[in-house]
């Protein structure tokens, strides 16, 4: 029989899985543009490196909300704590926001920074306004974690 812990430890895999392969797809969406430019022009590393790099916040924070969840269960150190099946749960949906935002998200903002390495390769002096394109998708991942966070101390163990 399944119990509280185990899905409330689905929900912290959840999170951290579904969240990494989002930013593993969209850092490879936009390394993949990246290459292509850099083979031009090696001197635009700086720029296409801070482009790729953003699509991996989603796996960061889909990170911080499972460790969240593994503090909560007292799992790092000190006493675990017993959970019924109701409250792990409720932490395994309380998980989802980040998990599925991560997930997409992290994918959109990929392809949005390879659009925007593409406007770097045409106009280097534009990258100011490239990086706000690919922030905006940011947006709602941060979002996303908010809302895992704060349904996540909502649960009382």
């Amino acid at each position: 029989m399944i119990d509280g812990l185990a899905f409330a430890l689905l929900g912290s895999a959840l999170a951290i899985g579904l969240a990494g392969i989002g930013s593993a797809m969209g850092v490879g969406i936009a390394g993949e543009a990246g290459a292509g430019v850099l083979t031009e022009d090696p001197n635009k590393f700086g720029q296409i490196l801070l482009m790729q790099a953003l699509p991996g916040t989603q796996g960061i924070y889909g990170l911080l909300a499972g460790f969240w969840v593994l503090i909560k269960l007292g799992l790092f150190g000190g006493t675990p704590v017993e959970i019924n099946v109701a409250q792990g749960l409720q932490i395994l949906f309380a998980c989802l926001p980040v998990a599925i935002v991560g997930l997409v998200s992290g994918v959109y903002q990929g392809r949005t920074s390879a659009a925007s390495i593409g406007m770097i390769a045409r106009r280097p002096e534009e990258t100011g306004r490239a990086i706000i394109l690919p922030a905006m998708v940011e947006t709602y991942a941060v979002l996303a974690l908010l809302a895992t966070i704060l349904l996540l101390n909502s649960i009382q163990v």
